[in-house]
């Protein structure tokens, strides 16, 4: 997967530790286990072309996280690209 720019980006993680960056949009949503307002991240990937055969053929996305502890997380498909 590359690393997209989230639309209305509000930072970016890791460019100063010498990663490649990972622009990230902050927000919030509502959460009915936390009982309120919880913050969130939200970055956008954008599969390769062969990625994307594999996922039209059936295969899975897998999340790697760091650590043992993972945090909530949720995984949705973003809008169309505009095509220029």
């Amino acid at each position: 997967m590359d690393i997209g720019r989230i639309e209305g980006a509000t930072r970016v993680c890791g460019k100063s530790q010498g990663f490649l960056g990972l622009p990230l949009r902050d927000g919030e949503r509502f959460c009915d286990v936390a009982g309120g307002l919880v913050p969130t991240m939200t970055t956008a990937w954008f599969p390769t072309p062969s990625e994307l055969a594999a996922i039209n053929a059936g295969a899975a996305i897998h999340v790697s996280i760091d650590g043992r502890m993972p945090a909530p997380m949720m995984l949705s498909v973003g809008p169309v690209p505009e095509t220029d």
